[in-house]
């Protein structure tokens, strides 16, 4: 009997993966951004509604209210944006057991950092930085439920420290010049904070599969 695959929805795009390192890229060619501890969303917004898509193409629309509503009221005929959905806990730090939890869906907002498509345009063959400076306009002041994720050009072992200590997940490097890649890539490259939550979680769910 032959299994059957789901069809990703309409609209949906795979997401970009950054690949594991030890440590971030050296030297120059990178931008540094800070990664928050919570869900990915691929949000497509069109003429007729705002959809938000989990790195599967599952449909979240439903759950969080605030981000639909932010994105509708930007001005664009139609968009397609990459982030990750936050929620803050009391020291201002991304808390994904406040996500987990359900109790703060709707205050729960986008923390953007990619644009692939916008009004019909297809973005993704365009170069990082004319990505994020398009993405920026389109925010432009951002409404409740949209912030912009801050990149950072310093060296990247400097940046990764500081997030580091602030308690933060990582820092995810990206290739200047790069185009947006479906799937893993080498021009995204994730350094992880071994004491973050986030890691420590990854850790114990890895070895619960082991066991």
């Amino acid at each position: 009997m032959l299994l059957r695959t789901r069809r990703p929805p309409s609209g949906f795009i795979k997401p970009c993966l950054p690949s594991p390192a030890e440590q971030p890229p050296s030297g120059p060619g990178w931008l540094h951004e800070v990664k928050h501890d919570g869900f990915r969303l691929m949000v497509r917004r069109d003429v007729a509604s705002v959809r938000l898509f989990t790195r599967n193409g599952i449909d979240w629309s439903g759950r969080f209210p605030l981000i639909v509503h932010a994105v509708g009221a930007l001005r664009a005929r139609s968009c397609l944006i990459d982030g990750e959905a936050i929620a803050y806990d009391g020291d201002g730090l991304a808390s994904f057991e406040l996500l987990r939890g359900r109790r703060h869906d709707r205050q729960v907002a986008l923390c953007a950092f990619d644009l692939l498509e916008l009004d019909g345009r297809d973005l993704r063959s365009t170069p990082l930085e004319d990505r994020k400076r398009t993405l920026t306009r389109l925010i432009g002041k951002p409404p409740p439920g949209i912030m912009l994720n801050a990149t950072f050009e310093e060296p990247g072992d400097i940046v990764f420290k500081h997030a580091c200590a602030l308690g933060c997940e990582g820092i995810v490097s990206k290739r200047l010049g790069s185009r947006y890649r479906s799937g893993h890539s080498r021009d995204w490259i994730k350094s992880k904070n071994p004491a973050a939550p986030a890691v420590k979680r990854e850790a114990e769910e890895d070895w619960r599969k082991g066991r």
